[in-house]
C-alpha cells in the first residue's frame, strides 16, 4: 500500500527510512497509521528536527502502547513511565558500543523505542541499527532451522556490572542492585523469534545479556553465540544515522539491534530515550511471512 500522508527516503538497503510530512506533535489517526506501517516495513524511522520535548515524546510513545518503567528505576520506586537521559562525556565514556536489543533480561522486552538527540558532539556520535530480520533471511535454510530450535538464557549481570560504578560504591547502591538481580532473574528466550504483527522471523540478539544456549555445553554454546555475533555484524544488515539536535529515531525492538558508535570521546553527547512495553518473545514454527524485499 502506498503512503499518502508521509514521504519516505530509505537510508540503507536493509532497513531504515527518513520520514517527512508528519507533525509528531499532533498526529491524526490516519497519519499515525502510516507511520506505524512504515515502522513495521522499515524497522527504524528517522524524523529530523522533530520539534519534540520530553512531554511530547512521551505522548507519542503512548500512541504505540504502554510506555515502560525501566527496571532499575522501578526497583528504586518509580511507578510511572520513565525517561532515560543517557549522557556520554569526559567522565562517562559511551558504554553502549556493541550490538544489542534493549533489556532482553526481562521476560517481556520492549517492542518500540523512541530516542531523541539533545546535545550532539561536533563530530562523531552516530548510532547504528541492524536488521535481525535481514540477518535471519540471509542464513541458509539448514542454519535457519537449526537456530530456530534453540533457546538462550539472558540475564542482567553485565548491566549490573556497568551500573555499579555509576551508582557509587555504597551499601544503598549494592542493595538496589541486589534487589534488581532478585526481582529480574535470568529468563529464557528463543534465539529466533516470530514478529507478533508481521509474522516475519528475526534473530533475537541481546549481546552481553546472552548467557548460554539451553542444553549445550559451554564450548558448544560459546561457538553458537560467537557465530551469531559474527553473522549479524555485517554492513549489509545495517544503517547509520548522524544526529542533529532534536532528531528522533523510532525503532522496532522486536526485529533490530543497535549500538552507539564510540568515536566522539571525550565530547559530550546526550539523548533521551523511552520505550514501550512488549510481550513475551515466541517462535511459531507454523507461521512464516514472505521475506522482505529490503528496508
Amino acid at each position: 500500500m502506498a503512503f499518502e500522508r508521509i514521504k519516505l527516503r530509505r537510508v540503507s538497503g536493509s532497513l531504515g527510512a527518513e520520514v517527512r510530512g508528519a507533525d509528531l506533535r499532533g498526529l491524526d489517526d490516519r497519519t499515525f497509521d502510516e507511520v506505524h506501517r512504515a515502522l513495521l516495513e522499515h524497522e527504524v524511522l528517522f524524523f529530523p528536527e522533530s520539534g519534540l520535548d520530553d512531554d511530547a515524546q512521551m505522548a507519542l510513545a503512548h500512541r504505540f502502547g504502554k510506555p515502560s518503567v525501566f527496571p532499575l528505576l522501578r526497583v528504586m520506586g518509580a511507578t510511572g513511565p520513565t525517561f532515560q537521559v543517557i549522557e556520554d562525556g569526559p567522565d562517562s565514556p559511551n558504554a553502549a558500543d556493541d550490538w544489542h536489543t534493549d533489556v532482553t533480561w526481562t521476560a517481556e522486552p520492549p517492542k518500540v523505542a523512541l530516542l531523541r538527540a539533545g546535545v550532539v558532539p561536533a563530530a562523531g556520535g552516530d548510532t547504528m541499527w541492524g536488521s535481525m530480520t535481514a540477518a535471519y533471511e540471509a542464513l541458509s535454510p539448514a542454519m535457519q532451522d537449526f537456530l530456530s530450535s534453540l533457546e538462550v538464557v539472558h540475564d542482567n549481570e553485565s548491566f549490573i556490572r556497568a551500573a555499579g560504578p555509576k551508582m557509587g560504591d555504597t551499601e544503598e547502591a549494592k542493595m538496589i542492585l541486589e534487589q534488581l538481580r532478585a526481582e529480574y532473574p535470568p529468563v529464557t528466550h528463543p534465539l529466533v523469534r516470530t514478529h507478533p504483527e508481521t509474522g516475519r522471523r528475526a534473530i533475537l540478539y541481546g549481546g552481553d545479556f546472552m548467557r548460554r544456549v539451553v542444553g549445550m555445553s559451554e564450548p558448544e554454546s560459546d561457538a553458537i553465540l560467537a557465530f551469531v555475533s559474527d553473522h549479524i555484524d555485517q554492513s549489509r544488515f545495517q544503517c547509520r544515522w548522524s544526529w542533529t539536535p532534536g532528531d528522533l529515531a523510532i525503532w522496532d525492538e522486536r526485529s533490530t539491534v543497535h549500538q552507539a558508535v564510540n568515536d566522539h570521546f571525550p565530547q559530550r553527547r546526550s539523548v533521551h530515550r523511552c520505550v514501550v512495553d512488549g510481550d513475551r518473545p515466541f517462535f511459531d514454527p507454523e507461521r512464516r511471512a514472505e521475506p522482505r524485499a529490503g528496508g
